[in-house]
């Protein structure tokens, strides 16, 4: 991003903020066009059940976390079509596929792990044993390659075993919550472990943990993903059972060990955005479907899930504009009312930011319905 920096800040902000919005629609557009026809509700469900609200907040932001997140989901989902497809679809999933492993592991060490993750859960997923499959190996081999040049680039090889150093890395409460490391920390830290995973869906704060959604965010952001992964956790074999042990495991111990290695409490040093990337992979694996013509829920249920998407993203948009025009300190609907930092004779004021904003993403799930509710053939397979 640092091609576009200039003199003026905030135009180099926000064209740094609409070109990562603009990788990240771009590349999800042309995985839909590429992808057989029965993976595209793997894609929409899965982008829709892990992105509100802090995926919605982080990428379109200039935090390496947003190409960590799009990079992941982009490279599992385009392997997969690598694997299932032939011709120039094949290879244009296939140049999709390394542009995902290098946005992702160059954008943090631990995104190149979870792109090396993606790329052999990816593989797994279609594993045939058959020559043509052997013969597309390459493809994620290289990927392998990437992934782990970069991440040795990274300079972050040392926090799984020995945890955060310096201050950098320290929260402003450390001397509070730092505990001695042991097996205590880590049990406890166990225990607390599905309050840092739904800090993706607002029960932490957004920016830097202090824009804190209200509870009706997170209860309808973990109700769409658990009502979803659930149902692709009913459609399970083998290679999906391996892969998503494979990642659920690492959603353990990767965060309880780099907590309990740093002596922090869950809560402290590390962030929910460390993980989303893993759990929008572990929500793919769940719903790629690889005997049947995939998930499908009633009208009613379609409706709700949406519903509660759409009731999410419109009041952590809300609540995440006031945070900035006027401090969590006023309230209120109306977030014109009082509005201290804007832009001067800007035509569009944060009220109609907020409206179009939330009414934008409302549409999208309109456009969005035929598709989670089309039945595919099983001869798409």
């Amino acid at each position: 991003m640092h091609v576009f920096a200039g003199e003026d800040i905030q135009v180099g902000a926000l064209f740094m903020r609409i070109i990562n919005v603009a990788l990240f629609v771009g590349l999800s557009t042309a995985l839909v066009a590429l992808l057989p026809s029965h993976r595209r509700r793997t894609i929409l469900w899965g982008w829709l059940v892990t992105l509100v609200p802090l995926g919605m907040f982080l990428i379109p932001s200039n935090n390496p976390s947003g190409w960590a997140i799009t990079g992941v989901g982009t490279a599992f989902l385009a392997l997969l079509g690598w694997f299932e497809s032939a011709g120039q679809r094949r290879w244009a999933l296939g140049a999709i596929y390394i542009v995902g492993m290098i946005m992702a592991a160059g954008a943090r060490g631990d995104s190149a792990v979870y792109a090396s993750g993606a790329t052999l859960g990816a593989t797994l997923m279609s594993f045939s044993g058959i020559r043509s499959w052997q013969r597309a190996l390459w493809l994620p081999a290289a990927g392998l390659v990437i992934a782990v040049v970069l991440f040795a680039m990274a300079g972050q090889t040392g926090v799984a075993t020995t945890g955060f150093t310096g201050e950098a890395a320290a929260p402003p409460t450390q001397s509070e919550e730092a505990l001695p490391p042991g097996l205590s920390l880590a049990v406890y830290n166990l225990l607390m472990l599905p309050l840092l995973w739904t800090g993706v869906w607002g029960t932490w704060g957004l920016g830097w943990l202090d824009t804190q959604p209200p509870a009706i965010v997170p209860w309808a952001a973990v109700s769409a993903f658990v009502v979803v992964a659930f149902a692709g956790l009913g459609r399970l074999d083998w290679r999906k059972a391996v892969t998503g042990a494979g990642i659920l495991s690492v959603l353990i111990a990767l965060p309880v060990q780099v907590l309990t290695a740093s002596g922090f409490k869950v809560g402290t040093g590390l962030q929910p955005r460390y993980i989303l990337p893993l759990i929008i992979l572990f929500a793919f694996v769940l719903l790629t479907d690889t005997t049947t013509k995939g998930l499908r829920f009633t009208r009613l249920q379609t409706f709700t899930i949406l519903a509660s998407l759409a009731i999410a993203n419109i009041v952590a948009l809300q609540v995440n504009i006031r945070r900035y025009v006027t401090g969590v300190g006023q309230q209120g609907l109306n977030l014109d009312y009082g509005a201290q930092w804007w832009w001067a004779g800007f035509p569009i004021g944060p009220l109609m930011v907020w409206l179009i904003g939330g009414l934008a993403y409302a549409g999208l799930l309109v456009v969005l319905w035929p598709q989670l509710r089309r039945t595919f053939a099983v001869a798409n397979h």
